[in-house]
């Protein structure tokens, strides 16, 4: 199963993120999504932030390594993390995909 994982960060955090979880092999693809304005509860109050949202690309097989990483980095006490199936896609996007989380042979 693929998946589509959408996670907001603060926009100085996002390309950091992206990059160490596509080189480390936990995504094969991050796209970084700035502009966004967030408006959310916490802890009794509303509050209003600029988040960027990075939608990554992954495999059912590396989310709960990919979770952990995302929690561990993430500066936030409670990160959002929404993890999308999907089972329809370009089949060779889907290969890519795959090739992507590969370990590099030789």
């Amino acid at each position: 199963m693929s998946l589509v994982v959408l996670v907001t960060v603060p926009p100085e955090r996002a390309h950091e993120l992206a990059r160490t979880l596509v080189a480390e092999r936990l995504a094969g693809c991050v796209n970084v999504v700035g502009g966004l304005h967030s408006v959310y509860r916490w802890q009794g109050d509303v509050v209003e932030d600029p988040e960027t949202l990075l939608m990554i690309k992954t495999t059912g097989e590396k989310y709960p390594d990919l979770e952990a990483r995302i929690k561990s980095l993430h500066p936030y006490e409670v990160p959002e993390i929404i993890a999308l199936p999907f089972d329809r896609a370009l089949p060779e996007f889907q290969m890519w995909l795959r090739d992507a989380l590969e370990p590099t042979r030789g």
